[in-house]
């Protein structure tokens, strides 16, 4: 009776095992293929398309839009690098958004030559609102503006900036993403780990895209969006904490493809205190939830509906984080599963473990390497964060798994630790540029 027994349990735990072993292979393929996408797509990005012609040859009237919630030591920086735009002064005016301040925004962006805006609500804090805020009034006065360009307050343009938006208007686009760069890469291990990972996302994602006919998304400051389209809108419509994604997810599903452009360039500081850090990208996961909640199932209905590539690729985007990090887990898991219950071999363990593990974190660093080099950026004083970037992706991971089970939505303000002048940044390219010379 008791051998009996022992028959049944073993019987039972082979079929869980099996059961076990196919979830085990359809993750793997699952994974495998989304990530063989992805590379196809990224491979795009090395094509060098012809110039698209223009549609029109006109300067256009720009709207320069800062919100901004107590940025007294940076907002002026940004003002002084708009007011010296290689584009006629009259065709732009530059708007500050002083949202909630309780310092000296206001008074340094007037007196640095900003139109200020000042706003007061406490129930409604974020960008979104205060955007929509402004561009509501900017919809009643029929403002004569052609497009807007969003920027952070602790931003600083290039001096071609809006020449290059006004090129994409020349040429048909509506809503465009600029090349967003990095004021402080070498600060120290966090601050390179951004600048790695932007310098990334802005080659074999957006520009992968862009080449390929699909959609890049905007990318949280440095964008440009024709004011027919906020018209239209209604105004600036976004409730999530990622107000960028949300609204490109939005143009998507509208069979819109976003622009790209990489002359269009907007320097941004990053943090580089971890805990900053943490909860920055902390609620940048919470707000990629809130649109993953929001928008996956309309995707998918637009997939089925509309069968274009744009569609699918936006799809697979909002299911490209969480969804995957979820599917990632679960593999772990079913080969510990497999490794405690069904005789696989501690080396096999290993095996598969790191057949996971050495993709997640060293191939981003050879792939940014690889970036930096293609793009002519040097790659001498970004050594130390090459090494370190592994851990900057390894904590983003850990912060996506707790935010699983706790998602914290409070906004913290970025501490300026100095000013950064464009003149700072020009400078220290022109010396960068001169040691690459040099080698």
């Amino acid at each position: 009776m008791w051998d009996n027994k022992n028959r049944i349990k073993r019987k039972k735990r082979g079929k869980k095992m099996d059961y076990v072993y196919i979830l085990r292979e359809a993750l793997i393929w699952i994974i495998t293929i989304f990530w063989l996408y992805q590379i196809i797509v990224s491979v795009c990005s090395l094509v060098k398309l012809k110039e698209k012609p223009l549609k029109v040859n006109k300067n256009h009237r720009f709207m320069a839009i800062i919100p901004a919630h107590n940025e007294e030591t940076v907002v002026g920086n940004l003002v002084e690098s708009l007011k010296n735009q290689e584009y006629d002064k009259n065709l732009y005016d530059i708007y500050v958004i002083a949202d909630n301040c309780t310092d000296r925004t206001a008074r340094i962006a007037r007196e640095a030559g900003a139109i200020v805006y000042e706003r007061y609500d406490e129930t409604k804090k974020t960008k979104g609102y205060a955007l929509d805020w402004f561009l509501q009034q900017k919809i009643k006065e029929n403002a004569p503006y052609d497009a807007i360009c969003i920027f952070d307050a602790d931003n600083i343009v290039d001096k071609n900036f809006l020449k290059a938006m006004n090129k994409k208007l020349c040429q048909g686009e509506e809503v465009v993403q600029g090349y967003r760069d990095i004021k402080n890469p070498t600060d120290n291990w966090i601050t390179s780990g951004y600048a790695l990972f932007y310098w990334t996302m802005h080659k074999f994602y957006h520009l992968a895209r862009y080449n390929l006919g699909l959609s890049p998304l905007l990318n949280g400051t440095g964008f440009m969006v024709s004011f027919d389209i906020i018209k239209e809108n209604g105004g600036w419509k976004t409730v999530t904490l990622t107000e960028d994604i949300e609204f490109s997810l939005q143009r998507i599903l509208k069979g819109k493809r976003l622009g790209w452009s990489t002359e269009a360039i907007v320097y941004d500081e990053q943090p580089t205190g971890f805990a900053q850090s943490w909860s920055q990208r902390s609620r940048w996961t919470v707000g990629h939830m809130q649109c993953m909640k929001e928008y996956t199932s309309k995707l998918a209905e637009a997939v089925k509906d509309k069968k274009t590539m744009m569609n699918f690729d936006g799809f697979l985007y909002i299911i490209g984080s969480i969804p995957m990090f979820i599917l990632t887990l679960l593999l772990l898991v079913s080969n510990f599963v497999l490794y405690a219950m069904d005789g696989m071999t501690q080396a096999e363990l290993i095996i598969n473990i790191l057949r996971y593990l050495v993709p997640t974190f060293v191939l981003p660093s050879l792939t940014a390497a690889f970036v930096m080099w293609i793009d002519g950026k040097p790659i001498k004083p970004m050594i130390k964060g090459l090494f370190t970037y592994p851990l900057f992706m390894g904590s983003w991971l850990l912060i996506n798994f707790k935010c699983l089970f706790k998602r914290d939505t409070n906004w913290e303000k970025i501490t300026h630790n100095r000013s950064i002048k464009i003149d700072d940044v020009n400078e220290n390219a022109e010396e960068t540029i001169q040691e690459v010379e040099k080698v």
